[in-house]
């Protein structure tokens, strides 16, 4: 049978305050039965990698740096637009 476990048991067992879990109910897996909430131990897993973080760089980064090439990002050919006043200034 799975586990169905209230705010507080769940907060123990993923190590958090109650509160926290409390606040960010809506985006957190969790199944509702009327007014009383449940997590499952599929909830807490979901729950646990969603907020899982893996170092990038460092002694304990899993990968090697990142690539900087031009073309690795879609977004890496973007310029910023001039200066407020200065592309009128140039129209005639």
């Amino acid at each position: 049978m799975t586990r169905r476990l209230k705010y507080s048991k769940a907060a123990e067992e993923l190590g958090i305050e109650e509160s926290w879990l409390r606040r960010h109910i809506k985006q957190l897996p969790h199944s509702k039965v009327g007014r009383v909430v449940y997590f499952t131990d599929a909830d807490l897993e979901r729950i646990d990698q969603l907020h899982h973080h893996e170092p990038s760089t460092g002694p304990l980064a899993a990968t090697s740096k990142p690539s900087t090439s031009a073309t690795s990002h879609p977004l890496a050919n973007l310029r910023p637009l001039p200066r407020r006043g200065t592309a009128h200034a140039n129209v005639s």
